[in-house]
């Protein structure tokens, strides 16, 4: 099996119960950005990207993206990803971390299935707040490393995803970020042997809505 890894908290927590049910894990399958080495729409360096998979334990299967990529351009590179994957794992299943959001588990699917693959989803239709207090009653621990300023401030990237932050956020913002709010990278909790440690960086705005925090390793 191959699990779709972003380096936040609802892979890593799909990550968590696929293990915990007896799922072989072959790769950690992650998009990053070209010119940038960073994970693509979080971005976090690469480094720590590969730092989390060494903890973990899993290759990491890195799929690079030009910046700014069509969605045509990025469905021809994860078509090549898939191809080469199908030789390494005859599994051929992708576990995901999407909650509720139907188009989005829609549009994985029908790309999975013309090429033989289907997708598994552990977290699929779970109540989101009780989903991210599970994660921290579970020992994760995170910092949020991506804002968008059209529905929270600024100053809610970098912090630690913890209660203080769940109970902070405005009413009608997903706990679990699932609408793209927030994103977050995972450094500790029980799918790591050690915590992946870094230090919180400069704080940027780009495209004049979305916040990002750079973790300096």
């Amino acid at each position: 099996m191959i699990l779709s890894f972003s380096g936040g908290k609802d892979s890593s927590l799909a990550l968590y119960y696929a293990l915990r049910e007896g799922h072989r894990i072959t790769y950690l399958l992650t998009t990053v950005t070209e010119g940038y080495d960073r994970i693509s729409i979080h971005g976090v360096r690469r480094e720590l990207l590969r730092r989390q998979a060494r903890s973990i334990g899993v290759p990491l299967y890195e799929v690079i993206i030009p910046p700014k990529c069509t969605n045509e351009e990025y469905e021809k590179r994860m078509r090549e990803a898939m191809e080469d994957l199908a030789k390494k794992d005859p599994d051929m299943t992708v576990i995901f971390g999407d909650i509720f959001l139907e188009d989005v588990r829609r549009y994985r699917e029908e790309r999975l299935m013309r090429g033989g693959w289907k997708g598994l989803f552990p977290l699929w239709g779970r109540d989101t707040g009780e989903l991210a207090r599970e994660f921290l009653k579970l020992g994760f621990k995170a910092v949020v490393v991506s804002v968008d300023g059209e529905v929270l401030p600024g100053d809610f990237v970098g912090r630690e995803y913890n209660e203080d932050f769940l109970k902070d956020l405005p009413e009608g913002v997903d706990p679990c970020g699932e609408r793209g709010e927030f994103h977050t990278f995972v450094y500790d909790g029980p799918i790591f042997s050690a915590p992946v440690n870094f230090e919180v960086g400069e704080k940027v705005l780009r495209d004049s809505r979305f916040y990002y925090v750079d973790l300096v390793p």
